[in-house]
């Protein structure tokens, strides 16, 4: 064996030994990613543009390139925080999160979480030696008036690797993933029967596929699904035409042809402070938190 081969499983196994996201660091990027003077939606472009910088600046701490990939709708300029690790790799792995909130809310779990997690995988993996192209994407306008239109910056950002011919060889977009109940009746499903495989408690974090998921989507699942740790790890495969299954930044991936897969604690089916002025940090569980985000880091490791 080679020894750069040798090197590079060294690292890896030590990474996934000693990973561990940082609760006290995880607190601190929701404080600034959520305590914000204004919402961070659409019609606030000012706060928009403030907290892409702060992703940008975390971003530039651990990647190899960072940018902005801006375009326009109806004559304003939106952008997403791009950056990479291994810019010449042949194939390319996408890590993706939303930042933008609906309405006037702090948007803690929708999608504070999934940008703090991105940001501590970006930390996780800055050590890691890869022969992979990993992007990690903070995109602009995943949320209302925008979802489901070609001005979402995950249909961009898709479009773009479609272009260029990339070899995409998955992806996965954390979509909240903070919110967590021990309770009894926590939570709900698109259809009641799913209880009975399921149960009545939001203790766990989902791995949401379609049929006809993809090679990679179905390894991600496989190694998420080995995860002993807390939370525990759930799959949950349907068609798209499921209410919830296409609900973030992932559809616009399968649009392209793309492998994708959403984590979650399953948004609105659990946290009924969904789209709310309620969804607030101090309601998350940041241990669980960090326990998806160390599942993620090991999961895609050892792909």
């Amino acid at each position: 064996m080679k020894l750069r081969s040798i090197l590079i499983l060294f690292l890896c196994f030590a990474s996934y030994s000693n990973a561990q996201s940082d609760t006290v660091r995880i607190k601190e990027l929701l404080t600034r990613i959520t305590k914000t003077p204004k919402p961070r939606n659409y019609l606030n472009l000012d706060q928009l543009n403030k907290t892409a910088n702060v992703i940008k600046a975390e971003f530039e701490k651990y990647l190899d390139s960072v940018y902005f990939q801006e375009y326009k709708v109806n004559g304003i300029t939106y952008k997403n925080v791009v950056g990479i690790i291994n810019p010449r790799g042949k194939s390319t792995l996408v890590i993706g999160a939303h930042y933008d909130v609906c309405g006037n809310q702090e948007g803690a779990d929708d999608n504070g979480s999934g940008i703090v997690g991105l940001l501590e995988l970006a930390r996780l993996f800055d050590t890691v030696s890869t022969e992979k192209r990993l992007e990690f994407v903070a995109y602009t306008l995943e949320e209302p008036p925008y979802f489901r239109s070609e001005n979402m910056g995950s249909y961009v950002h898709a479009k773009s690797l479609a272009d260029e011919n990339r070899i995409v060889e998955g992806m996965i977009v954390l979509e909240m993933i903070g919110y967590f109940s021990d309770e009894k009746k926590s939570q709900d499903y698109p259809l009641g029967l799913l209880k009975l495989f399921y149960g009545g408690k939001g203790d766990y974090i989902t791995v949401v596929n379609k049929f006809g998921k993809g090679k990679f989507a179905r390894h991600f699942l496989h190694k998420m699904k080995k995860n002993e740790e807390s939370p525990e790890v759930k799959s949950f495969n349907a068609p798209k035409s499921l209410p919830g299954i296409d609900f973030s930044d992932h559809l616009n991936y399968w649009k392209f042809g793309f492998s994708a897969s959403m984590v979650t604690d399953t948004a609105f089916y659990r946290n009924k402070n969904y789209h709310m002025s309620t969804d607030k940090m101090e309601l998350l569980d940041l241990a669980r938190m960090a326990g998806v985000i160390d599942c993620v880091y090991k999961s895609l490791l050892v792909l």
